[in-house]
């Protein structure tokens, strides 16, 4: 998940589609910095990169319906963030140490990921005296099989090797990846 482990860390999220909307036009969503919205109460910031937090929601459409939360909480904070109970969650830490779940356990730390039982919520608590970051990721559970190989995710090993044929030949998709490159 994370890309680096200094201060401009990159995080990147793939979200598995629906085995009915895998074969679909891609369609790309890219923010700045600057798009993404943000929201600030009691020395907490989130920024919403997808979902919704303190009444604020990101522009980001996602087929499979998902939050993505970007968090720091000031020493001495403490915030709860509500997760749809059909939602599968979980917390990455990406600075700092805070306690998640209920007040009096223990301390998580940097670079550490928390799973979250469905139904929960996110209560957490920065009783240190640094900041805390971390990203709070959910999402609505397909409920189907996953099967991965390289950069490749689907539902069966035939697929997979459908994709990786696709792939080869730029085929459904791939027809300008042999030339792509980054900006």
């Amino acid at each position: 998940m994370p890309a680096g482990k200094g201060p401009n860390t990159g995080l990147q999220l793939w979200i598995n589609l629906s085995s009915k909307d895998k074969m679909i036009e891609p369609k790309y969503q890219e923010l700045l910095n600057s798009d993404i919205p943000s929201a600030t109460k009691d020395g907490v910031e989130v920024r919403i990169i997808a979902g919704e937090a303190m009444g604020v929601h990101s522009p980001v459409y996602t087929r499979t319906p998902t939050m993505y939360l970007d968090f720091t909480l000031k020493p001495n904070t403490q915030y709860n963030q509500k997760i749809p109970e059909s939602y599968n969650a979980f917390v990455y830490i990406l600075k700092g140490e805070g306690v998640f779940g209920i007040e009096k356990s223990s301390p998580a730390s940097a670079h550490h990921i928390l799973v979250l039982s469905p139904g929960d919520g996110l209560s957490v608590w920065n009783k240190s005296s640094g900041s805390l970051r971390f990203v709070l990721v959910g999402g609505l559970p397909l409920n189907e099989p996953v099967v991965q190989r390289g950069p490749f995710v689907m539902n069966t090993q035939a697929e997979i090797n459908k994709a990786m044929e696709d792939y080869y030949y730029g085929k459904n998709g791939f027809e300008m990846a042999k030339n792509w490159r980054s900006k």
